[in-house]
């Protein structure tokens, strides 16, 4: 199985050279980049679109999301090769105390939920989806890689479910619980053990998801999600994910 992706891979990369650029960029982590077009998403694997422009030929590959490091959609699809690069980081962000004796950033949970530009199009937006299950604990400094590298104007829709244990004997749901005092939270005026997202590794500007957003990205970066409460220590389970992403540059 696996030699028969690597010769559908190496037929992949050579009809990108030969085709004018696409508008998606998918980068294995083998070092290897696919360009083409992202259409569909289904049992782990991606389909993608690859050769020529509408009149050539096109073909169509799979590749399982386990092989996939990051996904880059190109705002505006041109001849030349596309130079900026916003591959995936495999670091967490690193802006949640670890501990009782760091201090929080002075910008942390200062932050008040912003209202999202209005969702309108002369065209229905096209979406294709990815199922991310997201830890409730401390591991990667309490946030979870989603492998999508979003782009500023990009549309989302994030749903979740499921239900974590906080510790104490406190369940929660993605909606998060409210009236519990923690001055640790990322995001301090909203429900504790909501679900909560952030775009990019160098940010602060959180942003509350619960059980269900949709929202336009107000910046390029990779999308990490994680469980709005200080102490993650002692929590278990996770929630599911499931996060609409729109294919723009078509």
């Amino acid at each position: 199985m696996r030699k028969t992706f690597r010769l559908l891979l190496a037929l992949t990369l050579l009809l990108s050279t030969a085709a004018p650029l696409l508008a998606d960029t998918i980068r294995l982590k083998d070092g290897s980049v696919i360009r083409g077009q992202v259409i569909g998403f289904k049992d782990q694997q991606f389909t993608i679109l690859i050769g020529g422009n509408a009149r050539g030929r096109r073909g169509q590959t799979t590749v399982y999301v386990e092989d996939v490091e990051s996904i880059e959609f190109d705002a505006t699809t041109s001849s030349g090769p596309n130079t900026e690069d916003t591959t995936a980081q495999n670091n967490p962000p690193a802006m949640r105390p670890n501990n009782t004796n760091n201090q929080p950033d002075n910008n942390i949970g200062s932050n008040t939920r912003s209202i999202d530009p209005p969702l309108t199009s002369s065209a229905p937006p096209t979406f294709f989806t990815l199922k991310v299950g997201v830890r409730a604990d401390n591991a990667n400094n309490g946030w979870t890689n989603s492998g999508l590298v979003v782009r500023k104007g990009q549309r989302l829709r994030i749903s979740a479910s499921g239900r974590v244990s906080l510790g104490r004997g406190r369940f929660s749901t993605p909606g998060g619980l409210t009236g519990i005092s923690d001055q640790d939270k990322l995001m301090r005026t909203e429900a504790t053990g909501a679900l909560i997202a952030v775009i990019g590794d160098d940010n602060d500007d959180f942003i509350l998801i619960g059980p269900r957003r949709e929202f336009v990205a107000q910046r390029d970066g990779v999308l990490f999600l994680g469980v709005n409460e200080g102490d993650l220590a002692d929590n278990t389970g996770s929630y599911d994910i499931v996060i609409e992403a729109e294919a723009i540059g078509r």
